[in-house]
């Protein structure tokens, strides 16, 4: 089988590489490499949901589901600093470079650690849940975060999930309001569609 980004330990020969990214208008020191998703720079789709995201009221922590090296969890943990988040991903290289990433940019609002899904999450319910779902991995995967969020989200949480149109964000909206109460198509940009899923 072809390794890929959601591989559980990535054989892939380390070339780290190191680049600065302003996210929600803070700047952040990353360090990334092979056998991680989007290792050159901040994809643009996970830009997108961090130029939208906003936090619910409802109190509790937050959940960045498939962290990668960490662009979006660190980014809300930088803009919430009132709020824990928690991040997760199946990928160890992965996680281990969230760490150092967290550490490099003096966040200490975070928990960071592998979980296949949410087979380890450690805590909730999760006032907001966001991910950048692993679209390669396959639509059972996808639509399983989508049911799991619901289960871990606390009464007026939100999911919220980014995702081109043609992988499937039609039917990932469909999957959406077959499980959540409210699900809003909250913007898009160059076909890359940002939805907010709300339980109440």
């Amino acid at each position: 089988m072809a390794e890929h980004y959601y591989s559980q330990n990535p054989e892939a020969k380390h070339q780290p590489i190191d680049f600065t990214f302003t996210l929600r208008g803070h700047t952040f020191h990353f360090q990334t490499d092979q056998g991680v998703f989007s290792k050159k720079e901040v994809d643009f789709g996970s830009r997108v949901l961090l130029d939208l995201v906003t936090m619910p009221e409802t109190e509790g922590p937050v959940l960045d589901m498939g962290c990668g090296y960490g662009p979006i969890g660190l980014a809300l943990a930088t803009s919430f600093p009132g709020r824990h988040v928690h991040m997760v991903d199946i990928n160890t290289r992965a996680v281990e470079l969230a760490e150092k990433n967290a550490a490099r940019n003096h966040i200490s609002n975070v928990s960071i650690y592998e979980s296949n899904l949410f087979e380890k999450v450690k805590s909730g319910p999760f006032a907001l849940i966001a991910t950048n779902p692993p679209i390669r991995a396959g639509k059972q995967i996808v639509h399983r975060i989508f049911e799991e969020s619901y289960q871990y989200l606390a009464k007026n949480g939100e999911l919220w999930v980014v995702i081109r149109k043609k992988q499937g964000a039609p039917s990932a909206r469909k999957k959406l309001e077959s499980i959540f109460d409210e699900v809003d198509c909250v913007g898009k940009e160059k076909g890359y569609f940002v939805f907010k899923a709300k339980k109440i």
